[in-house]
């Protein structure tokens, strides 16, 4: 988050906006792996990202960078398509959005530093 976001005295979303938000998004994982024996978008496999983590050339390219520039292995760029996943569900988006995938990148650079 950005400071003026943490140090706004706006009021933010209510906890019960965010649990509908959380059950809609388990729903649709429920409904997309239904006949694969997978529960959540962090148990996917290889074959399960490549079906349903499939990005744009924007996105192609905000992973290149962070595979170049902040040295992410297989394994973070395979963890960052599937937060990305996660964040378009959680948006009520079908397909995964730049803006998904820069959040996803930002999260897993940050658990380089903490």
């Amino acid at each position: 988050m950005k400071f003026q976001d943490i140090a706004s005295r706006a009021e933010g979303e209510s906890s019960m906006s965010i649990r509908e938000r959380v059950v809609r998004a388990r729903r649709i994982q429920l409904a997309r792996f239904r006949d694969r024996g997978i529960f959540a978008n962090a148990r996917m496999g290889p074959k399960e990202v490549k079906a349903f983590c499939r990005i744009d050339r924007e996105g192609e390219r905000l992973l290149e960078a962070a595979v170049t520039k902040l040295g992410f292995s297989v394994r973070a760029y395979d963890r960052s398509l599937k937060v990305a996943r996660t964040i378009a569900d959680l948006a009520g988006a079908e397909d995964i959005g730049p803006s998904h995938l820069s959040e996803a990148i930002q999260y897993r650079a940050m658990d380089r530093y903490y």
